[in-house]
């Protein structure tokens, strides 16, 4: 388990940021900020000059891996009789859409290991 969170706060935004940073406090976006902004960040973007891997569905068997491991410790959590956070009671509750979803991107993603223009 401590793997799997280590894992977890090492992706999470809180952890790229010091503590000490205040919090955003700014407005969201009008629909016109927004896609003044998409524009903005499309320029920013350049195209890969090569052909790279496509490591989408390995992407996903990983995500899909960690998914089962948290469920697996939620409920093992739950059977040692101690309690949860209620972001784990909805992982729990909700899994079999997370799975469907899974399911339906495999069957949609190219299987193909070259072929995406992403780098």
């Amino acid at each position: 388990m401590r793997k799997w969170m280590a894992r977890l706060r090492g992706n999470s935004l809180a952890d790229r940021t010091r503590a000490d940073d205040p919090p955003l406090r700014a407005e969201l976006f009008s629909a016109d900020q927004m896609k003044q902004h998409g524009r903005t960040l499309a320029g920013a973007h350049e195209l890969a000059r090569r052909w790279a891997p496509d490591r989408l569905l390995a992407r996903l068997a990983d995500n899909e891996r960690i998914l089962t491991e948290a469920c697996k410790l939620l409920t093992a959590a739950l059977a040692a009789d101690r309690r949860i956070v209620p972001a784990g009671e909805w992982l729990l509750d909700n899994f079999y859409l997370i799975e469907e979803q899974i399911r339906t991107a495999r069957r949609h993603l190219p299987r193909a290991t070259a072929g995406s223009c992403l780098a």
